[in-house]
């Protein structure tokens, strides 16, 4: 059994990693991070992800629980996944990382400190976006500049950043695939007499309603027709589910920088 600790273990994601933890036959929940201060520390995990009692404490003391544990699964906040990313890096143990809305300083801090341990950062768990990562990828390559790109994605009115990572990401796959600088050509809003599109620019465009778990899409459009690629999420579990396939996978690699794309065996 892979010894696993949840971090953000009372947060929307924590709950249900908790959950799937608790039912899988290759993991076993040994601890449950929150923040200093939250309300649920000391409460049991498993009662507070709604499964039932798992005799693991929430607690704000990751160093401790690393003495016993093997993979840290994080989807908590930038600066969070940060500390616990330096304390999991002291321990050399592996950790998971989901957390999205990093400044790319802080990207930079991750990525350094990901190489010293078995790290997969990955904005999006799913198994399915992350196989559409590489599909879109040989679809503009074969398409080319014929064909304008515009990424729409749909999250529930609680998400604090925007764009999500996971249309970042799909736009960067798209750019480097053309050959492009998303940073140069990447358009976030359109409003007023704006012109043309040029055949260059890459449209990322954000919505956020009610309780959508996670919608996108990547529209090709040409003169006659458009295709579209779309993943719709419609459970957490999905993210969770790739979460934990990972943990499963990176406790068995050498210290390094993995994503999802390493986990599936997609490159």
């Amino acid at each position: 059994m892979i010894k696993v600790i949840v971090a953000g273990a009372a947060g929307r994601m924590g709950g249900r990693l908790v959950a799937l933890i608790k039912d899988s036959a290759a993991l076993t929940l040994v601890g449950a991070i929150e923040g200093k201060g939250h309300h649920a520390l000391g409460e049991d995990a498993g009662e507070t992800a709604g499964c039932g009692r798992v005799g693991v404490p929430m607690t704000e003391d990751l160093s401790a629980l690393l003495e016993r544990g093997e993979v840290v699964i994080d989807f908590s906040a930038p600066e969070a996944t940060l500390d616990h990313l330096r304390v999991v890096a002291q321990h050399r143990r592996a950790m998971v990382i989901g957390t999205t809305g990093l400044t790319a300083p802080q990207l930079e801090e991750l990525k350094g400190l990901a190489r010293q341990v078995p790290c997969v950062f990955s904005p999006n768990m799913s198994v399915g976006v992350n196989l559409i990562y590489k599909v879109i990828s040989e679809m503009a390559k074969t398409l080319g500049d014929e064909y304008d790109i515009e990424v729409i994605e749909a999250h529930h009115r609680l998400k604090k950043d925007a764009p999500s990572g996971t249309a970042l990401k799909i736009a960067e796959v798209l750019a480097r695939a053309v050959n492009r600088d998303l940073g140069q050509v990447g358009v976030y809003a359109r409003k007023g007499l704006i012109g043309e599109r040029t055949k260059q620019e890459i449209g990322i465009q954000t919505i956020r309603a009610g309780d959508i778990v996670g919608d996108h899409t990547i529209l090709f459009g040409g003169m006659g027709e458009r295709i579209e690629v779309t993943h719709r999420a419609s459970s957490r579990d999905t993210f969770a589910r790739g979460a934990l396939r990972a943990a499963r996978w990176v406790v068995r690699q050498p210290p390094g920088l993995y994503d999802m794309m390493d986990v599936l065996g997609l490159k």
